[in-house]
């Protein structure tokens, strides 16, 4: 498969903003305060990882094929409830904030790629990415709600 030169531009900034999610959730799994909070870092950290493989797969001309659909809307949300000190709990809501606009930012910029390949297979396999992005948001969000983070 061969790539026009804004596709492969498009490629290799998808690339740099799933490895800094990569490094973002990798840091701030280690700087959480709460439990829970370390753990949704970690999930979500593999998730992008998982996403970086698939972006380099395509990058070597590779379109993965995508399985099935997200499972999201038949799963239970999770309930979270602090379970840090309530001196840490700023820090742990800058955390979130901080990965909430990072996460609106990666989904605006795959909505961006699905505009601009002509493939449809590589447009599908964006389109799966944005949209488990979007859940990871939504997961952060939950957190943020539930815990009194989010105003």
């Amino acid at each position: 498969m061969t790539f026009s030169q804004k596709e492969t531009t498009l490629l290799e900034d998808l690339k740099s903003h799933e490895e800094l999610c990569i490094d973002k959730y990798a840091k701030y799994s280690a700087e959480a305060c709460d439990p829970q909070l370390k753990d949704l870092f970690t999930q979500l950290g593999q998730k992008e990882q998982q996403h970086l493989d698939t972006v380099n797969q395509i990058m070597s001309g590779n379109v993965p094929q995508m399985s099935g659909g997200n499972q999201q809307e038949s799963q239970q949300k999770p309930t979270y409830q602090y379970q840090g000190t309530n001196e840490d709990k700023p820090k742990d809501k800058f955390l979130c904030s901080d990965l909430l606009s990072t996460e609106k930012h990666v989904s605006s910029v795959y909505d961006t790629c699905i505009f601009e390949f002509k493939d449809t297979n590589v447009r599908n396999v964006l389109n799966h990415i944005q949209k488990e992005e979007q859940e990871h948001g939504e997961k952060i969000y939950d957190y943020m709600s539930q815990n009194g983070m989010y105003s």
